[in-house]
């Protein structure tokens, strides 16, 4: 029997696979489709509600972003969030203007309690994330307005007797600070979930998703041991056991030991090839600063290391026709999939170069966010040493050095990123933060060591909070953990002669540096 499920018409906006995960945090299932979804479609997945996401664009403007308007003639439940609530509102009859007085952040809003979707919650104080250059200055016939802001009169509007809500606010991002209880009160009071959908749940559709797409063939995984790369490969070995091979591509740009720790952890576990393949690399990144530039070389130079080991591995099991890539919901919409903006690509993302001998991806967590994969990776039994691993980008510290590329550079930066990690697990901390790793800026200053002027790199540490990696708080580490790596890098890194901290959030920043 199938799960119920939970249909996210995407608009454009950034949140639509946080939203998304919302949901299913809520243990109903989610699926996320374009808004121009068809309503015979729609029909055909017959979902219990309908959330309609946020976008950058004004639903008045000729050429925005549209949905069919009989959605609303369904029956089925709607929650529309931001730009979705705008486009009720317009096509329901109601008006939408530009904001006298834009709202951005965190917001002080007083709510309607007896509405169902905010059932439970006091009216006062509530926050809700705004974001937002217009608003609904007219409500629909047969609607009401359920929350308010200084500046904005309708933060909220239901019409209970078509089962239709929306919020100007985000309830799905964590500066909301009850927005999932608002998720779970649509789901439950309105839509009628019965709370079906769990991570084992994934793990059983997915074998069989992958047990259907590769039969007898064969897959070939490339294994980072990063946590998304070592599910994959344990979600890949449960469905077709003794058909998954797993290249492990030392590329000069992993961390400290990374190598050996990777080899041990997974030598006798998977049909493991390790690569050495440092000089091919760096030979490819030499005298290339552009970041995007970087991480299409090495995505590039991946897939090539791949081909040659597939040819290696041809005699015995004959041509491998699919690529296994462990890629998860932050890296499809950091690249721009469907209609969000792209703030940086992912080297594993955008599918296959014409010309390489792979014919199919297969992407089994493309669907999860980090903290559902690492949830995954602990129900398929994998040691708390892989599943809470912090993330590591697949280009590796190409990402963390800024400019040219060097081996000289790699090791310095490996040298400075081991002692400050090794730092801050030490440390008494309350709170651990979720990724934690130094910058080799491309920035020299002068430093004095002894009674010699030095003119060395400036190390750059980063530390953030962060439960979806959508988004971001620095993490308020002690002057004692920052004092003890800033002196003992400068002391024991040749050619660094100063650190600094990031304390930047994101947005704006991202939490990489490139």
């Amino acid at each position: 029997m199938a799960n119920q499920l939970v249909l996210v018409l995407d608009f454009g906006g950034q949140y639509k696979e946080l939203i998304a995960r919302r949901v299913r945090e809520c243990r109903v299932a989610s699926e996320i489709k374009p808004g121009r979804t068809s309503l015979s479609e729609i029909k055909k997945i017959s979902p219990i509600g309908i959330i309609l996401t946020g976008g950058p664009d004004s639903v008045y403007r000729d050429g925005s972003p549209r949905c069919d308007a009989g959605l609303f003639d369904l029956g089925i439940p709607v929650l529309g969030i931001c730009y979705g609530m705008q486009l009720i509102a317009y096509t329901l009859g109601g008006e939408v203007s530009p904001c006298v007085s834009s709202e951005y952040g965190r917001t002080k809003m007083t709510i309607e309690p007896a509405s169902p979707i905010f059932s439970g919650l006091a009216s006062l104080p509530q926050i809700g994330l705004m974001s937002h250059t217009d608003q609904v200055t007219k409500l629909p016939d047969g609607f009401t307005s359920t929350a308010f802001t200084q500046t904005c009169t309708n933060a909220a509007m239901a019409n209970e007797n078509r089962r239709i809500y929306a919020t100007q606010f985000h309830p799905e991002v964590e500066n909301t600070p009850n927005g999932t209880a608002m998720i779970r009160n649509f789901l439950y009071n309105v839509c009628g979930a019965v709370g079906d959908y769990d991570i084992a749940g994934y793990r059983a559709r997915m074998v069989a998703e992958l047990r259907a797409q590769v039969g007898d063939e064969h897959v070939l995984l490339g294994l980072s041991g990063g946590v998304d790369s070592s599910v994959c490969a344990a979600l890949l070995a449960e469905a077709i056991p003794g058909h998954v091979h797993c290249i492990f591509v030392d590329h000069g740009l992993m961390r400290q030991n990374e190598g050996a720790e990777i080899d041990a952890a997974f030598r006798n576990r998977v049909d493991f090839h390790p690569v050495d393949a440092e000089m091919r690399f760096l030979s490819k990144l030499e005298g290339v600063s552009d970041p995007e530039t970087k991480r299409k070389i090495i995505g590039e130079e991946f897939v090539r290391v791949f081909e040659d080991e597939a040819k290696k591995l041809k005699k015995q099991y004959g041509t491998i026709r699919f690529l296994a890539q462990g890629t998860i919901y932050p890296d499809v919409v950091e690249s721009g999939a469907n209609e969000s903006a792209t703030i940086k690509s992912h080297h594993n993302v955008g599918g296959l170069p014409k010309d390489m001998t792979f014919t199919e991806l297969v992407e089994p967590l493309r669907g999860l966010f980090k903290d559902e994969v690492r949830a995954l990776g602990r129900e398929l039994g994998l040691p708390k040493s892989l599943t809470e691993r912090q993330p590591f980008p697949g280009p590796g510290l190409a990402v963390r050095i800024i400019g040219d590329i060097t081996k000289e550079k790699a090791d310095t930066l490996r040298q400075a990123d081991a002692i400050f990690r090794e730092k801050v697990d030490k440390g008494k901390l309350k709170r651990r933060p979720d990724q934690y790793f130094a910058v080799l800026t491309d920035t020299k200053s002068v430093g004095v060591m002894g009674d010699f002027r030095t003119h060395g790199y400036t190390i750059a540490l980063r530390a953030v909070y962060t439960t979806d990696f959508m988004t971001c708080e620095y993490s308020e580490l002690s002057p004692a953990i920052l004092r003890g790596a800033s002196k003992e890098i400068v002391n024991n890194v040749r050619g660094v002669s100063r650190v600094v901290y990031d304390v930047t959030d994101k947005p704006p920043a991202t939490i990489e540096w490139e």
